[in-house]
């Protein structure tokens, strides 16, 4: 069984900066893609940034310019540096590892950005 475990959340002003991680216990093979999603209260969990194991990146469009995905392999580990942070980036943030056959959760790590 694998547990993903996040940290790196909090409450951080507007224009202000944090990151995400996200690491991975218990084995895991052929995880294609490690992604990051976010969900909003009242709202539907979307994907944020992606990254694929060959180190390909995509990001939602309200995120682009603002957020880097970055991950490490050997480490099954996946991180997100957030700048410039909006309100509107307000959510429990979700890592993802997904292979062709299975799908991992994290329980999330809560952003709250206000002043």
């Amino acid at each position: 069984q694998v547990q993903l475990v996040e940290s790196g959340g909090g409450l951080v002003q507007p224009g202000g900066s944090l990151r995400l991680s996200c690491a991975a216990s218990g084995s895991i093979f052929s995880i294609n893609v490690m992604a990051w999603h976010r969900q909003a209260p009242g709202k539907q969990r979307e994907l944020v940034a992606y990254i694929t194991k060959g180190g390909s990146t995509d990001y939602a469009d309200s995120v682009k310019g603002r957020f880097t995905i970055s991950r490490d392999n050997a480490k099954n580990m996946v991180y997100l540096q957030m700048n410039g942070l909006k309100p509107e980036d307000t959510a429990v943030y979700y890592c993802r590892f997904s292979s062709s056959v299975n799908g991992y959760w994290g329980q999330g790590t809560q952003v709250t950005v206000s002043s």
